[in-house]
C-alpha cells in the first residue's frame, strides 16, 4: 500500500498510450487500418514549386495537371512534365485528385530533391539548370542528391532566365555562323562546277570544230583528187580526138560528161560510125582475163566522189562470196542485171562488169543476167573475194 501511496499519478502521454495499447487489444484489425493511414505520404510535397509555378501560371496548365505531369514524366522538368501532359491531356482521370502514396523504401520519403555534378560538387535544383550548368562547362558526370536546394529568388531567378536566353542567343549565333560557312562553301562548289562544265562543254565544241575542220579537209582533198582525174581524162580524150579524127569511144553518161563511165554492151548506133563500131567490137573481142582482175578492182576503186567505189566493191564482193560461200546453191549463180542494185551500183563504173566476167560469169543470150560457167574455177573466185576484202579495206 506504501507503493502504490508513493507512486507518482501517470502524465497525460502515459495514459494515451495505455489507452491506445487496451484499444489495440480489443480491436488489432481497425488499429492496422489507422497506423496505415498514418504512414500515406503525399506526392506532390516533393515537387518543386518554381517548377509547379512555371506550368501553372506561365504555360496555363491546372495545377493537378501539372503536378501529375511532374509525378509521371520521365523526369521532374518543365519539358517532361509538358510532354507526358501531351501524351495524355484525353484521359478521363486526368482531373481527378492525386491519391496518397506510400513513402519509398518503407520508411521516410528518399526521392531526389537535386543533382549534384561529381566533377566541381556544385548542387543543382532541377533538370533545367543540369543541362545549362553541363552545356556551360562541359561536364557529364552528375548523380541525385537528396540535398534541398534553396528556391530561386526573383531576383535570382531573372538572373537565371538572363543566363538561359544568352546561352541561347550563342548557341544560336554559332549555328548561323556554321549555316553561313556552309553556304559559302556550296556557292564555292556550285561555281567551281559550272566553271568544270563550262570547260568541259568548251573542249566538246573544240573538239567538234576539230573534227568538223578534217572532214571539210578531206572533202575537199577527195574533190581536188576528182578534178585532177577529170582533167587528165579530158586531156586523154583530146588526144584520142587528134588521133581518131576527132571522134572519140567514150560517150556522155546519164549523170553527165563521164570519161570513164563504163561503154554499155548494147548494139552502137549507125550514127556512131564505122571506127567505134569496130573498136568496141574489138574490144569484146578481147574479153576480160582472170589475170586482170586487180586492174579491174583498182577501176572501180578509182571512183571516190561521193563513195561510189566503195559502193560498188561491196556488191561485187557480195556477188563472188555467195558464189564462194554456197557453191551448191543454184540462186547465187545468176546475177540478174535488170534490177536496181546492179544498175545504180555496178553497171555505170569502169571494171565491174569486167571482174564478174573474169571470174567465170557470162552473159546470157537475151543480156538480162549474167550466169556463172559450169567450169568456173573456184581459186579464181576465192582469189578475187580475197583481193576485193583487201580493197574495201584500203578504201
Amino acid at each position: 500500500m506504501a507503493e502504490d501511496a508513493n507512486k507518482e499519478p501517470p502524465t497525460k502521454k502515459e495514459e494515451d498510450l495505455e489507452m491506445k495499447d487496451e484499444e489495440v487489444a480489443k480491436d488489432g484489425d481497425g488499429d492496422a487500418k489507422t497506423e496505415e493511414a498514418e504512414i500515406m505520404v503525399d506526392p506532390t510535397v516533393d515537387l518543386d514549386p518554381s517548377i509547379v509555378k512555371i506550368l501553372t501560371e506561365e504555360m496555363g496548365f491546372p495545377l493537378i495537371r501539372a503536378q501529375k505531369g511532374l509525378l509521371n514524366g520521365n523526369a521532374r522538368t518543365v519539358d517532361a512534365a509538358i510532354e507526358w501532359l501531351t501524351e495524355h491531356q484525353d484521359d478521363t482521370d486526368i482531373d481527378e485528385p492525386i491519391p496518397l502514396q506510400e513513402p519509398k523504401g518503407g520508411g521516410g520519403v528518399t526521392a531526389a530533391q537535386s543533382y549534384r555534378c561529381n566533377e566541381c560538387g556544385k548542387i543543382l535544383s532541377n533538370m533545367a539548370n543540369l543541362e545549362l550548368h553541363a552545356n556551360k562547362t562541359g561536364h557529364s558526370d552528375f548523380e541525385e542528391s537528396t540535398e534541398h536546394v534553396k528556391p530561386l529568388t526573383p531576383e535570382e531567378k531573372v538572373q537565371k532566365i538572363a543566363e538561359i536566353k544568352e546561352l541561347l542567343k550563342k548557341k544560336r549565333a554559332e549555328r548561323e555562323a556554321e549555316e553561313k560557312v556552309d553556304h559559302v562553301q556550296r556557292e564555292k562548289n556550285r561555281r567551281f562546277m559550272g566553271k568544270e562544265m563550262a570547260k568541259t562543254r568548251e573542249q566538246m565544241e573544240i573538239e567538234q570544230r576539230k573534227r568538223d575542220a578534217l572532214q571539210r579537209k578531206k572533202e575537199k582533198e577527195a574533190a581536188k583528187r576528182e578534178r585532177e582525174r577529170i582533167r587528165a581524162e579530158l586531156e586523154k580524150d583530146k588526144l584520142e580526138r587528134q588521133a581518131n579524127k576527132g571522134k572519140l569511144s567514150s560517150r556522155l553518161g546519164v549523170d553527165g560528161y563521164n570519161p570513164d563511165g563504163i561503154q554499155y554492151d548494147k548494139d552502137t548506133d549507125k550514127q556512131e560510125g564505122d571506127a567505134a563500131a569496130a573498136a568496141s567490137q574489138k574490144k569484146k573481142s578481147l574479153g576480160p582475163s582472170a589475170a586482170k582482175i586487180d586492174e579491174y578492182i583498182g577501176k572501180v576503186s578509182s571512183y571516190r566522189a561521193g563513195g561510189d567505189g566503195l559502193k560498188c566493191l561491196k556488191i561485187l564482193k557480195i556477188y563472188v562470196s555467195n558464189v564462194v560461200d554456197n557453191p551448191t546453191e543454184d540462186k547465187f549463180k545468176s546475177i540478174n542485171m535488170e534490177n536496181k542494185a546492179y544498175k545504180a551500183k555496178v553497171k555505170p563504173f569502169l571494171g565491174a562488169k569486167s571482174l564478174l566476167l573474169a571470174v567465170g560469169f557470162n552473159e546470157n543470150e537475151g543480156g538480162t543476167a549474167l550466169v556463172l560457167k559450169e567450169e568456173a574455177d573456184p581459186q579464181v573466185l576465192a582469189d578475187a573475194k580475197a583481193k576485193l576484202e583487201v580493197a574495201i579495206s584500203s578504201y
